[in-house]
């Protein structure tokens, strides 16, 4: 029996037959190196797989080797899913922990470790097509000039506002923006940012994100090196992202804004805006580093609906 924990930055930890712990740390090392998966995304594939090795030492009564996991049937991979349903997980967590699991299971397939049959024929939770929610133009103006509203330091309030200033004007994920050091801070007319699957992109930097970065910077009272991280905490240290959403959340509560006004939303409002004002579709795909167009062609069913909001409000035969 071995008890391993799949990364440092993970706490979930399961007891398993030796080759089977093994083959676990293969894998992750593939999803680094082979795949060159984000931190992020190793983290949240690490919870996955781990939960789902803890529920199958429970669920078989002791820890899980080769050939256990290879006679997993239907019903075994029905009482996982339900078991987290019933913890509380949604349906995109559940389809996305299958998900996981099923590369984990075509991973060991692949490489001479035994195959399931049961698992090709599972099927994740049928999700909603979600569409995304943005600001209204009008609504990020005013969260954007209302930072002050925010309790703190001078340099903290500059700190958010260069913050969400730089997700709505550059259309960046939270975690690339904190992952962000000081020798990368969007002080000129571009940026590189290390998107998912650690693929490049530049983006050009508006003059407001220029200005609110450089006035963050000249009060941040710590003064660090080119290799330091660009957000920092009021202990010196990076940003961490639950202050920023936090701080969000207070931001909006404090002007009435929906709960639907979040870090993320920003991105989304970037795009939403952008292709309102015209702006063509693949340059988008490229401004926010989609793989796959598919994924933005969401923002068109926004826009879409905005437009016929509009349209309804302003008719005269619309009533």
């Amino acid at each position: 029996m071995a008890e391993t924990e799949l990364t440092p930055a993970t706490p979930t930890a399961f007891s398993c037959d030796p080759a089977l712990a093994r083959a676990v740390e293969d894998w992750q090392r593939w999803l680094i190196h082979e795949k060159r998966a984000s931190r992020h995304t190793i983290n949240a594939y690490g919870r996955d797989l781990g939960a789902f090795l803890s529920f199958l030492q429970t669920h078989l009564g002791g820890p899980p080797g080769f050939s256990d996991i290879e006679h997993l049937t239907a019903a075994d991979f029905r009482a996982w899913m339900a078991g987290r349903a019933t913890d509380g997980a949604g349906r995109s967590s559940i389809a996305r922990a299958m998900s996981v699991i099923r590369g984990f299971f075509r991973w060991l397939e692949r490489n001479g470790h035994g195959a399931n049959q049961a698992i090709r024929a599972m099927r994740s939770p049928r999700l909603p097509q979600s569409i995304p929610k943005p600001l209204t133009v009008a609504d990020a103006d005013l969260l954007l000039d209302s930072m002050d509203l925010l309790p703190g330091d001078e340099w903290e309030t500059q700190r958010d506002l260069a913050l969400f200033t730089l997700l709505y004007g550059c259309g960046l994920r939270i975690s690339e923006a904190l992952d962000l050091n000081r020798g990368q801070a969007p002080v000129g007319e571009s940026l590189t940012v290390t998107g998912k699957g650690n693929k490049q992109r530049m983006l050009p930097v508006l003059p407001v994100v220029r200005d609110a970065m450089q006035a963050y910077l000249a009060l941040c009272p710590w003064k660090s090196g080119y290799d330091a991280p660009l957000f920092l905490g009021t202990r010196g240290k990076r940003l961490n992202p639950g202050v920023a959403q936090k701080r969000l959340r207070e931001l909006r509560l404090l002007l009435g804004l929906p709960d639907t006004v979040t870090p993320h939303a920003l991105r989304h409002s970037f795009a939403t805006h952008l292709l309102g004002a015209g702006g063509d579709l693949r340059t988008i795909q490229e401004l926010l580093g989609h793989a796959s167009l598919s994924t933005t062609q969401r923002y068109t069913a926004v826009d879409s609906d905005s437009l016929m909001a509009a349209y309804r409000a302003a008719h005269p035969r619309a009533d």
